[in-house]
């Protein structure tokens, strides 16, 4: 975290992969964590991560489709801090798990890493119809506040709006040239993804609690 504090030991299990693809657009993996009412988790990899050392690893966990915590594995930042690291220019590297909700109780009693309902969509996908889903999916007491906490979320995000600029405005050609020369640019669609016919045996955990890759 940002006051200093060491960050809280947490760890998810592995659970079950549902899909793992490259995408240009993340509102297309949260639209599927909503409409399948999913409780997991996503991990979410910029590519100026995966090709140039970036400072970005997230994780967003979802509670029936409704994501409730991030947090970025890089840098022990989590809620809308590691949210507005995530906000990078794409493509990313996503991947969707299944996990059974009690492995995820314990997990989600971190409110310094809890996330408003609709600042995924908002902040990462720029889909606010798919924030306004989202903000409905939520249970009632998910909107207590919500309201300041979206606000403030957003302002943290605005924030780091010139960074995310020159961000974007340096690496959007490099991102390009780089994925075509790694042969990705055939899987920025939907088409690309690749569907997992096993599932884990749900033995492997992976700690959130600490900068080891996820």
């Amino acid at each position: 975290m940002t006051d200093g504090s060491d960050p809280p030991e947490l760890y998810i299990p592995r659970g079950t992969l549902l899909r793992s693809r490259v995408v240009s657009d993340i509102a297309t993996t949260l639209e599927t964590a909503l409409d399948r009412s999913l409780t997991g988790y996503s991990t979410i990899v910029p590519q100026e991560t995966l090709l140039l050392s970036g400072e970005a690893k997230g994780v967003i966990t979802f509670e029936d489709g409704v994501p409730m915590l991030a947090y970025n594995t890089v840098t022990d930042n989590g809620g809308p801090a590691a949210l507005a690291e995530l906000a990078v220019p794409g493509p990313y590297r996503v991947e969707l798990y299944a996990v059974d909700g009690a492995a995820l109780e314990t997990a989600h009693e971190a409110d310094a890493l809890r996330i408003p309902p609709g600042s995924v969509a908002t902040e990462l996908a720029d889909a606010p119809d798919l924030a306004a889903r989202t903000r409905a999916a939520a249970p009632e007491d998910r909107h207590v506040g919500e309201g300041h906490e979206e606000t403030d979320a957003l302002a943290s995000f605005l924030a780091d709006d010139d960074r995310i600029e020159a961000l974007r405005e340096q690496a959007r050609e490099e991102a390009r040239a780089r994925a075509a020369e790694w042969g990705l640019t055939d899987v920025l669609d939907d088409e690309g993804s690749t569907e997992p016919t096993g599932a884990s045996d749900g033995r492997n955990a992976t700690s959130v609690g600490s900068s080891e890759p996820f």
